[in-house]
Formats: structure tokens, sequence, C-alpha cells
């Protein structure tokens, strides 16, 4: 029974939550209304942000204060990956925030998910921080008003480490998500179950188990997990380890075989506290079922993740822990910006957040052109794919973030867009993002190493477990002519492969992809293929290049494939 202080602290709490909702509602329908005339929207928008930064270097560089239409941008400011835009965000690191920045105070640098050796460094300002941070609050609230149960809830997110070092200016670099849980309101900061410095924890399972203790004394009705794959982690963590965590929760303490350092763990024992009555309850139900899983422990809650691209295989998963939960896509979010905002449930579509990006779209087929056709978000069609451009109030223009895109529909005027995935061939089963490049710089590394090792041809592909995915490079059975020489190949190319980026080789020290197989397929086979795929697309044989990667996760199902080697047996669900 809840006592009289507990019960009116719930409902000042309540009452705080109501009042700060007012103005998000009252945003929410300014955001609502900017839908129907997107095209007026976007120009004012674009307009704001280059007389905003035409005195920084960039600015001067391509002559912003010269631009007065739409074609004028065009025609001075390219399409443009990061690296056009590496030298003046390394100035900006040095300290020089005026060669890419207006002067809106430079904060940190987001640091993207690492699918390159060499991770990118996004400036995070002022302006960014309040654009990022309204997107969330728009979702958020769209998310409540849909669901009314879980309304002002604590929220289970797991953050990233907002300063994992500092640049020579002593910029801090680092987790977005991790710096916007230390600066939203008070108010919102007690919905975090999890502690913020939690987010500094660097061993997996650990920060598994420390938001786990934290969060099962309290009535969760969000889960946030960018992936999927982490949200599967996490229920078969609260599992496998429901006898220490409840026992941790039932005397207050954390056990200390955990991998955290110690002046992170003073800090989260000074956050414990014991809740006997909850333990007890959870034990006698563990007892009594043999498990513990999220659907026991908490009411109704909504799942926020990421559901577009290749973790369709996850999504299937998630009922067997998480029950019937309503599951909302976080939207297309990238350390570069938030691109739409999901409004309902078990879709990856979200609506084009017009008001805070410019957009532009390249159909996908003439992403490579010269010359491309170049849409704005109110031209796009229904049905069809593009790559996304975005420019920002951070100081990326026209940025070929390689995002290829459906449109699903329209909210209004304003078009709906669904996340497919990356372009220029990449894979990403768990979050790791696999690019051909990095494929093609492992394998001649490996082979380097293990020069005996044969290779006529090759491809790597991911490859759908539902204990444990992994990558298998297909070869015919010419290549395997020792076992013992194999093996280390595999081992070796899986190192690589981890050395070339940094994401995959998280994946594979949390458990949540295993190492590469080879999977072996009788003579002939890829020269079967390379014919097959040149009848198909056309263009000569001396100009085809077989795919160093292919990203569909149902590939090994074409080919014959008679069987495979690895660290373990695995079946293909063929």
């Amino acid at each position: 029974m809840t006592d009289g202080p507990t019960m009116l602290r719930q409902l000042l709490f309540t009452m705080a939550g109501k009042l700060i909702a007012i103005p998000l509602r009252r945003r929410l329908a300014r955001f609502h209304a900017a839908l129907y005339h997107p095209e007026t929207v976007q120009a004012e928008l674009l307009r704001s942000i280059v007389a905003r930064h035409a005195a920084t270097a960039f600015g001067k560089d391509h002559h912003f204060h010269t631009i007065r239409s739409l074609a004028d941008f065009r025609k001075q400011v390219p399409i443009a990956t990061y690296d056009y835009f590496a030298p003046y965000i390394e100035r900006v690191r040095r300290g020089e925030t005026s060669a890419l920045l207006d002067g809106s105070k430079l904060l940190m640098f987001a640091l993207t998910s690492g699918t390159t050796a060499s991770r990118k460094l996004i400036p995070v300002t002022e302006q960014y921080v309040a654009d990022y941070k309204r997107g969330w609050n728009l979702w958020g609230l769209q998310a409540m008003q849909d669901h009314k149960p879980i309304a002002m809830r604590p929220m289970l997110q797991l953050a990233g480490d907002p300063e994992e070092f500092r640049t020579e200016a002593n910029i801090p670099c680092g987790n977005l998500s991790g710096f916007t849980a230390q600066v939203q309101k008070k108010l919102i900061r007690r919905l975090y179950a999890v502690p913020g410095c939690a987010a500094r924890i660097k061993d997996s399972f650990a920060r598994y188990y420390v938001a786990l203790r934290f969060a099962l004394s309290r009535p969760i009705g969000m889960m946030l997990a960018a992936n999927p794959s982490t949200l599967l982690a996490l229920a078969r963590t609260l599992d496998q380890e429901k006898a220490s965590l409840l026992k941790d929760l039932h005397d207050g303490t954390l056990r200390s075989d955990l991998e955290i350092a110690e002046p992170i763990r003073q800090q989260l024992h000074r956050l414990l506290r014991r809740d006997r009555a909850t333990a007890q309850r959870l034990t006698a139900l563990a007892e009594a079922t043999g498990r513990l899983y999220p659907r026991d422990v908490w009411g109704s809650y909504l799942l926020g993740t990421w559901t577009g691209g290749s973790v369709g295989a996850y999504l299937r998963l998630l009922p067997q822990y998480y029950g019937d939960a309503p599951v909302r896509d976080l939207g297309l979010l990238a350390s570069e910006g938030r691109m739409t905002i999901p409004y309902q449930d078990h879709t990856p579509s979200g609506i084009l957040d017009v008001t805070t990006h410019y957009f532009e779209f390249v159909p996908e087929a003439e992403i490579d052109s010269p010359q491309p056709t170049v849409l704005a978000a109110h031209e796009v069609q229904e049905g069809e794919t593009y790559y996304i451009l975005p420019t920002t109030a951070s100081g990326l223009y026209r940025y070929h973030i390689v995002d290829l895109v459906r449109v699903t529909g329209f909210f209004g005027r304003t078009p709906l867009i669904e996340f497919l995935g990356k372009g220029n061939r990449m894979a990403n089963i768990t979050g790791e993002k696999l690019s051909e490049h990095q494929v093609v710089a492992a394998m001649s590394a490996t082979l380097n190493q293990v020069p005996q090792q044969r290779i006529s041809a090759y491809t790597l592909a991911p490859i759908w477990d539902d204990e444990q995915p992994f990558y298998g490079i297909f070869l015919e059975e010419s290549d395997h002519r020792d076992e013992a020489i194999l093996q280390r190949f595999l081992q070796t190319l899986d190192s690589a492969l981890q050395k070339c980026n940094m994401e995959y080789q998280a994946k594979r020290e949390s458990g949540r992809l295993g190492s590469v197989r080879a999977l072996l397929m009788p003579e002939g086979s890829w020269r079967n293929w390379d014919r097959a795929r040149l009848a198909k697309t056309g263009g000569s044989p001396e100009q085809y290049k077989r795919p160093a990667l292919i990203g569909d996760l149902e590939f090994h199902k074409t080919m014959p494939v008679t069987h495979w080697i690895g660290a373990e047996l695995y079946k293909l669900d063929r």
C-alpha cells in the first residue's frame, strides 16, 4: 500500500507533468499545421539557415551572401558526403568555430556510430540541441497521447557515453543521447529509470545489468533502444541473471563482479535502494514460471526502437519477451539530426520533419549521375525510393548521408518516409552497418596474414539465426583444402572486420553477432551466379565486378550451399 507522502509526491509530479505538456501540445499543433504547407515552411527555413551562416568560412567560400533562390543554393553548394565538410570540421575541432558555425554555442561533437575506422564528428550547438529535444518532445507527446497509460511513467533508456574524449580545443566528443539526458529539465530527468552515470559503463553486460537493477522497482512505461537487438539482449539478461538481480534488489546492493569503473560504481551505490516487496513478488513469480521476462515484470508499456531497414528479424522475436506491447519506430534519426517523426505504431514510416532541416531528394537510380534530378520535399512521389539530403542548422549542407528511403504516403502535403537502409552496398543486422569497403580492406589484411588460404571468389553476407546472427563468407569447395588453415582464416577475417568497423567489434564483444562462418558451394557456383546477374542487369563482362558484400538476409537461400564451417555448427533455415 502506498503511503500518504508518496501519494502526494506522485500527485504533484503528475500535475507538473500536465503543466509541461500544455506548451508541448501547442508545439505539436503548430507542427501539424506546418505539414500542410511544406513548400513555404521549407523555403523560409533554407533562407534562414543560409543567412545565419553567411559569415562563416564555409558560407564565404560558397558565396552565401549572393544566394537569392533555391537555384542559387543548388548551383553554389554541391551534394557532398562527410569528406567535403571534414576540413571545416577539423578547424572547428581545433577551436575555430566560425569555420562552419554561426554564433550558436558549440557544446560538443556527436560521434557517429563508427561504421568507418575513423568516426565522424558532428558539431552539436545550442540550436542543434533545441531542435533535437523538440523532435523528441513531439515524438514522445504523440506517443503518450496515443497510449495514455504510459504518460509520465518512468522510461528505461540505454544512453551512450557523452564524453569519450576531448579535442585539442577541449571540446567533448561522445554520444548525443547521453548528453541530452544530462541537459533535460529536472522533472524530465526524474523519468529516466537508469542513472546518467551508467552511460559511461563500457562493458555491455554490466550496462544491461545496471539498467535492469534500477528499473525493476519502477513502473516502466516506455523502453527505448535504437536497435531491437538491444531490447532482446536486455530481456535475455533479465531472465539469465534473475536470481542475482532479485537478490540485489532485495538487499539494496549491486553485485561486485561487474566490470564498472570505481568512480561510477560509487555514484551508483549512492543511488541504490532496497525494494524487498518487489523482490519477493518477482522471486515467487520466477520460481513458479521458471522465467523472468519484461512482460512478467511490468504492466503496459511502449517499446521505442527502429523497425525499418534490416532489423525485421529481431522484431519478430520481441513478443516472446515483451508480450503484445506496441512498438513505435524512433524515426530516421542519426548523429547528424532527426529527419522523421513517426506517429503510428508498428510501421517504420514517419513524418518528414520539415520544421527542423531543409530536405532534398535524389531518385535512387540517379544518385551516381553527374546531374541527378533533385526534388524538394513537396515534389516526391508516393512509392518511389530516394536518397535523402538534409541541410541542417549545424553546418551540413546538401549532406549525402547515404540513407535510402521510400515515400509511403503523405500527412497533409508532407511526405511520410520509411528508411530502407544504407546505400552503396552496406549490410546491417544489429547496427554495425558494415560497408563493402571495410570488407575488402579486411579481406586484404587477412590474406596477407594467412596467405596459405586460397580464395578464388567470395562474397560476404549476413545470415539470421534466432540465437546469434552472423556473417557468412561464400566460397567454392575447391577453396577448402585444409581445415586448420580455413579456421585460422575465418578467425583472422573476423578480427580484421572488428578493426575496420568499431560497431562490428562492439556487437561481437557483446555477443549480438557471432563469428564469421564459411559457407561452401560446388565449384562453378560463382561463375553461374555471375552470368545470371549479368544477364539480368546488363553490362559487359569486362566491366563487371562481383560485390564483396551483399546485405540481403535471404541471400544464402538463393545459393547452392552444401555445408558450412565455423567455430560451431549452425543449421541454415533454408
